[in-house]
């Protein structure tokens, strides 16, 4: 028996194979999940589930399929409206993997995706920790200042392989330190 929630909303999951199941599975309106076999509310188990990179899913033995369910998939496909067809990806707003509430859900297109995972707080601290590392790198900010200086001068003769080559770098090295996503500080 599952204790009622006021306001949640339960729905049945239906995906391939879900026919052959002894159980049933849904998931509700608040992103928790349960098996049952004829009502929700009385017969019902919440699920726990497991992780898969921080987030929640089930993972069901189904014939001909992976069986791994995404729990915040679900709860979207089931509760939130999609704005068009190119809105593929679940994005959860807070960028809290394990809260699945239907409102902390919105569906997204690939360039709200990216734009979205550049304000995760776990992507800014990231950034601010590589962009004040000392220890490992393969160039200091001298070299970094002439790398650039060579890159900007329109009367270069060195290739992005030859520089590559003489700094022992790669060239998607170079490439990072042009846009600025490498060594961005250095002027």
């Amino acid at each position: 028996m599952i204790k009622k929630i006021p306001g949640e909303v339960w729905k049945q999951i239906q995906f391939s194979g879900h026919k052959q199941l002894r159980k049933k599975y849904a998931v509700s309106s608040l992103g928790r999940a349960a098996s049952y076999s004829d009502h929700i509310e009385k017969d019902g188990k919440l699920l726990n589930g497991s992780l898969t990179s921080g987030y929640k899913t089930l993972n069901l033995h189904v014939e001909n399929g992976n069986g791994t369910i995404y729990i915040h998939r679900e709860v979207a496909k089931l509760f939130c409206k999609k704005a068009s067809p190119k809105h593929k990806f679940v994005v959860h707003i807070n960028h809290k993997k394990n809260d699945n509430s239907f409102k902390n859900l919105k569906w997204a297109n690939l360039i709200e995706v990216s734009a979205h995972q550049q304000k995760s707080p776990e992507k800014i601290a990231y950034k601010k920790r590589q962009a004040n590392r000392t220890e490992g790198l393969k160039l200091n900010a001298t070299q970094v200042k002439a790398i650039k200086d060579t890159i900007n001068n329109p009367k270069r003769k060195l290739t992005y392989k030859q520089l590559a080559t003489k700094y022992k770098v790669s060239e998607m090295t170079l490439y990072r330190i042009k846009s600025g996503e490498n060594w961005g500080k250095v002027k």
